[in-house]
């Protein structure tokens, strides 16, 4: 298969989003692996700083089947990471100074605050409430070492 010398984008993007459908599907199964949903988080905002619309597509996907795999609303993920991008984001990078308490933040606000928009989602259309469970605790910290690395 051949490609334009003027189209020189990669297309390791589509591998990564293979690899996460398979890895999602092991995580609902396995309850040790956390379902990434901060590293997703990450992910969308780089791509929404960098205006990457491929990428911005694809995390959309992924966002889908993790959504999907939970049991969520469709899109309610989308959604929430388009709101907390444009309200509270800005105001985070403006209060702290430093990277890590910035990304420590986005795994809290991804695992916390979604939680919180998803009950908000329940009680306004007659949804039944999301469950808390204490993996969620697991999640954020192993989350918050993979998001330190990235």
């Amino acid at each position: 298969m051949q490609r334009s010398i003027s189209n020189q984008n990669s297309l390791t993007p589509f591998i990564y989003v293979i690899l996460f459908i398979a890895y999602e599907s092991l995580s609902s199964i396995y309850l040790f692996l956390p379902p990434l949903f901060a590293v997703l988080f990450v992910l969308f905002v780089d791509a929404l700083k960098k205006d990457d619309s491929l990428m911005i597509f694809l995390i959309a996907f992924c966002l889908v089947v993790f959504e999907s795999q939970m049991g969520y609303p469709l899109f309610s993920s989308i959604i929430y990471l388009g709101l907390v991008y444009k309200f509270v984001i800005p105001k985070l990078k403006k209060n702290f100074g430093c990277a890590s308490c910035i990304k420590a933040s986005y795994v809290l606000l991804s695992y916390v605050g979604f939680y919180l928009f998803l009950s908000v989602l329940s009680n306004i259309f007659l949804l039944p409430m999301p469950s808390f469970n204490y993996y969620i605790i697991y999640y954020i910290v192993i989350e918050f070492f993979i998001v330190s690395i990235i």
